[in-house]
């Protein structure tokens, strides 16, 4: 690996490819924590002044695991902000500003004290699964009642996408966001999320493929309603059951609930359900004497 810059922004410091200036942080707030892993070309930043937190996310400069031009990370965060606007809902994050500054670009979003279900950085499998402090295995260990419900905000966001005619690209368990003291739970990070009609012009398109469809790695496949059910089946599994194996031996809900993720994860698209909103109905209707 070639030589690494270290940065130091108020109390943090991290390492980028190559050098870069965050001076224009300081007029936001203190620097109290930073994300600069991630391979989307985006850093990020917990800020705060005057005791209220913002969450910063910046386009422009080089992390360590991005693969990309700079410029293509800001283009691509640019074009997230309408997709935030159209898409404002109580379990999303909330877009407050954003702004040109310097050679890059940014957005500034409300600070929702959750903890990301897919911290792969700190927390790659297996530890994710296994490690006390992982989000995720402490996740898995709420009772199934707090789970489901947890799960229904998921949905019921995806429904609202759904009527707003967008389709979820790049939907995984590092976009969720859970808060374990207040049991609250927001998406984050639905930067790809695109307008409908979306035709696969990739072959293996953006996303984990833990949660991907069989036409998300199909060049020139329809990705419609049933490919936003698939994905919800499949998060279904990872956050109630044992994600890729999904055997019923591994799941903690309902057997009722258990048929409804199943028929929803179908390789076949026909034989899963033909929206989220159907899929969402079924499941409520199956939820029917779960401890929610």
């Amino acid at each position: 690996m070639n030589d690494l810059y270290n940065v130091h922004v108020g109390k943090v410091a991290f390492q980028l490819k190559t050098e870069h200036c965050f001076n224009w942080l300081e007029e936001l707030g203190e620097v109290f924590t930073v994300f600069p892993e991630q391979d989307s070309g985006n850093v990020s930043f917990g800020i705060e002044k005057d005791g209220v937190k913002q969450f910063v996310k910046y386009a422009g400069a080089k992390p360590i695991n991005f693969t990309g031009k700079p410029e293509d990370a800001i283009v691509t965060l640019k074009n997230s902000v309408e997709i935030y606007k159209d898409l404002q809902h109580k379990y999303l994050v909330n877009l407050i500003d954003h702004f040109e500054i310097g050679v890059g670009y940014a957005l500034v979003f409300e600070w929702f004290d959750g903890e990301n279900l897919h911290p792969h950085w700190k927390f790659p499998p297996p530890h994710k699964h296994k490690h006390p402090e992982s989000p995720y295995f402490q996740y898995r260990q709420l009772p199934i009642g707090e789970r489901l419900k947890s799960f229904l905000s998921i949905v019921e966001f995806h429904v609202h996408m759904e009527k707003k005619g967008y389709e979820a690209i790049d939907f995984y368990d590092g976009s969720i966001l859970y808060d374990f003291s207040k049991k609250e739970t927001k998406i984050c990070d639905i930067d790809l999320y695109r307008k409908k009609p979306v035709i696969n012009t990739m072959g293996r398109m953006w996303g984990s493929s833990r949660f991907m469809s069989p036409e998300e790695f199909e060049l020139g496949a329809k990705i419609d309603e049933r490919t936003n059910v698939f994905n919800m089946g499949a998060i279904s599994f990872g956050l109630l059951g044992g994600e890729l194996d999904r055997d019923i031996s591994k799941w903690e809900a309902s057997h009722k609930l258990y048929d409804v993720a199943i028929k929803a994860v179908n390789n076949d698209r026909d034989e899963r359900f033909a929206s989220v909103e159907e899929f969402y109905d079924v499941w409520k209707e199956a939820l029917n004497g779960e401890n929610v």
